[in-house]
């Protein structure tokens, strides 16, 4: 009666407590099987003090982890943007340098027949001056834009600020057409003539100047295609928001 009540009373003492049964080595010869195991009693409130510790512990190792995902959409939107701020560099070296090499080109010969110096400048043909200062404005406008095209590439939501650059490409690329227009016409003129107006074409005197003037003319015509791609660039990439 005594023994039972001893149980009895163990069984009580120890119902609230959690048995673990631990057998770390393989029961050795001679060796009975409850003299290689352990017994280990834990409390309740211990036992979720552990837990708690091992979420902590398990929250803390994966907190440094993060996971990166790539959105389709989003690596495309930055490569046209990308591609938009290259274009927007070459156009600046095409207008700046066609502006440069038109109005640095003057020419100074002497005329044989009749024994004068003959010069011919840039500044003496109206569609020339027109050409440099066309050039010139719109490779200041693309140099600030080069920042602005930056910040649309970190910044992809960007969309007021698209919009107005947007427009004032198109303003630029128009600016640029007819300055390189006008002076493709006075170019073809220096090297042909016009045989029904009675005009000669200079460029058997003033070949140095033609050739200036007609390297300039290309590379503002470069950057007129650059100006182009450069609009549909902006367009496609407003449409993508």
């Amino acid at each position: 009666m005594e023994e039972a009540k001893e149980i009895e009373a163990g069984e009580t003492a120890t119902s609230s407590r959690k048995v673990i049964i631990l057998d770390p080595k393989e029961i050795e010869a001679g060796e009975t099987a409850t003299s290689s195991r352990k017994v280990i009693i834990l409390d309740p409130k211990e036992i979720e003090a552990r837990e708690a510790n091992q979420i902590e512990a398990g929250e803390t190792s994966t907190s440094p982890r993060k996971v990166i995902t790539f959105d389709p959409k989003l690596v495309i939107n930055k490569g046209i943007l990308i591609l938009g701020f290259v274009m927007r560099l070459f156009a600046v070296f095409g207008t700046i340098g066609s502006a440069l090499a038109m109005g640095t080109t003057q020419e100074s010969v002497v005329s044989l027949t009749q024994l004068t110096l003959l010069k011919a400048k840039y500044s003496d043909l109206p569609t020339l001056m027109f050409f440099v200062v066309a050039n010139a404005i719109a490779g200041g406008y693309l140099v600030i834009s080069l920042p602005v095209s930056i910040f649309h590439i970190i910044s992809t939501k960007a969309r007021t600020s698209r919009i107005i650059l947007l427009v004032i490409d198109t303003v630029m690329l128009a600016l640029v057409s007819s300055g390189a227009s006008a002076a493709t016409a006075t170019v073809y003129l220096a090297h042909e003539g016009n045989t029904t107006a009675n005009w000669p074409p200079i460029c058997q005197q003033f070949d140095a100047f033609c050739q200036r003037i007609s390297g300039s003319l290309i590379g503002s015509f470069c950057a007129l295609v650059l100006l182009m791609l450069i609009v549909i660039n902006s367009a496609i990439s407003i449409s993508r928001l």
